[in-house]
């Protein structure tokens, strides 16, 4: 059969003309089987497939050949509809309206700041005891850091005018990180050269679309940048309530559970502060810990406040609560409060923090920050090594302020009384926020004609959760007990007048 077939298969290439009549007695080519075997192959597949694709070839020719294009009517306009359209067009403004008497432009136009910035403020030439500063270890104006920083800018210049992976890391910068590292006790650090951005670009770092970020209402906008900047699914719960945190926890057990293989690649966060510097009051991070280990979540914590502020030897909240540093994923702190230099820093595992060298938008696109002040930091950490006592000073201060606070009649005072963050609220607030931030700054006003300089904390329009309006009151370790004392008589006095 097979050479019957072979020779009814040449006799006709023969008559085509395909196979030279020489080729045809002999041997047929290796190319005329193929066809060959391509001719049984399509007889003996099931007819549904030969449907299939007679039916697929006569849809692609009707598309070549038979379908019309589109093209739709151009309408054409006279000259005049044309002039009549543009005299009715509005263009939409660059920036919304902002009224002239904003508080903001208000405190730029008449609260002039001259000269340094320490213990003392000079505000429209008025010398005023400053109780408005987050220079909480008075590192501002300290003549050992000055001199340092003086140092290091006639060595590297005013600043490098590069990212850190384009030219612009200096040795300073990497003595920096190591100083963190060493402070801080863990394997890595990386430092940012704006405060701001350090959290805002180590949380959309690490969680992506689809993960699950947990956060407490009551962090501050940086964080809330971050993690709109993510993409991933969030559940708020209430400002440092276990209770309600626990129950989004489970919430997310439950849809874990409907669908396990997605569960599997989910990633979970755990984002809070060690001091809400919106509110004044710690984490309970012992029992965020537990919840931590139970429901499988990884914890970041901005230590935006707390660094330099808490524990015995300024490193945090950790420290504060007596909890291995490695119990917290990922630590963010600024460089700007108690170490009154410029940037941040995020510090853990060695893994976790080389990942930002190339995710952390901030720290991948932004300048890196002038050697100048990166050395000032540096010094600032030798200061608060060598000097221990700073910190028993700032936390005896606190607590007496905190007490001081609380005799004052008309406000309230929230928080912890170790912190030195205070926030004072109305005790008789109207409902109204407009009103009530108008006596509060009446308040701040008639303080700074007494000589002591307050603040009415300020937020931004698209907070998500908006705190209550109130005065933020930060507390100095350059401070005598006898400035508390004086600060706080003048307030009540103020208190008596404007309430």
């Amino acid at each position: 059969m097979a050479e019957s077939m072979k020779v009814v298969l040449s006799d006709a290439l023969k008559m085509v003309g395909i196979v030279p009549d020489v080729m045809a007695d002999s041997e047929v080519p290796q190319a005329s089987w193929d066809l060959y075997e391509m001719i049984q192959a399509f007889m003996q597949a099931p007819s549904y497939h030969v449907i299939f694709e007679v039916v697929l070839v006569m849809w692609i020719i009707r598309l070549l050949f038979f379908t019309k294009s589109y093209k739709p009517e151009r309408t054409v306009l006279t000259e005049q509809e044309k002039e009549e359209l543009i005299e009715e067009w509005i263009p939409e403004p660059l920036v919304p309206d902002i009224d002239e008497n904003h508080p903001v432009l208000q405190n730029m136009e008449n609260r002039l700041v001259s000269g340094k910035i320490g213990k003392y403020v000079t505000i429209n030439g008025k010398e005023c005891l400053n109780m408005a500063s987050l220079n909480f270890l008075g590192m501002s104006g300290r003549k050992d850091i000055e001199e340092m920083a003086v140092k290091s800018l006639r060595k590297y210049g005013v600043g490098s005018c590069g990212p850190r992976g384009f030219y612009g890391t200096v040795d300073v910068h990497l003595k920096l990180e190591e100083k963190l590292e060493h402070f801080m006790q863990t394997e890595e650090a990386i430092v940012y050269s704006y405060g701001f951005a350090t959290i805002a670009s180590a949380i959309p770092a690490y969680s992506k679309r689809g993960d699950v970020i947990f956060v407490d209402e009551g962090v501050h906008f940086a964080i809330q940048k971050g993690i709109q900047a993510s993409r991933s699914k969030v559940y708020y719960f209430k400002h440092n309530s276990l209770e309600d945190l626990e129950r989004v926890l489970k919430l997310q057990q439950v849809e874990d559970k409907k669908n396990p293989k997605k569960a599997k690649v989910t990633r979970r966060f755990m984002v809070i502060e060690g001091l809400y510097v919106n509110y004044g009051d710690i984490c309970p991070l012992p029992q965020m810990v537990e919840l931590k280990h139970k429901y499988k979540v990884r914890i970041f914590m901005d230590e935006t406040v707390s660094f330099g502020t808490l524990g015995k030897t300024g490193r945090g909240v950790t420290e504060h609560f007596g909890i291995p540093i490695d119990e917290v994923d990922l630590i963010a702190g600024s460089l700007e409060n108690a170490i009154a230099s410029v940037g941040g820093f995020c510090c853990g595992k060695a893994f976790v923090i080389d990942h930002q060298r190339l995710s952390g938008l901030g720290y991948c696109f932004s300048a890196s920050a002038p050697p100048m002040l990166a050395q000032a930091a540096i010094t600032a950490l030798e200061v608060l090594e060598d000097s221990p006592d700073l910190l028993e000073k700032l936390h005896d201060l606190s607590e007496y302020t905190h007490s001081k606070l609380q005799q004052l009649s008309g406000l309230r005072i929230a928080g912890d009384a170790i912190s030195p963050v205070k926030h004072l609220y109305l005790t008789a607030p109207s409902g109204d926020r407009e009103k009530d931030l108008s006596k509060l700054r009446r308040i701040v006003a008639k303080a700074e004609d007494n000589g002591i300089a307050l603040t009415v904390a300020a937020y931004l329009d698209e907070e998500i959760h908006m705190p209550e309006p109130s005065l933020r009151i930060p507390v100095n370790a350059a401070l005598k007990y006898e400035d508390v004392d004086r600060f706080t008589e003048v307030l009540r006095t103020v208190l008596n007048e404007v309430l």
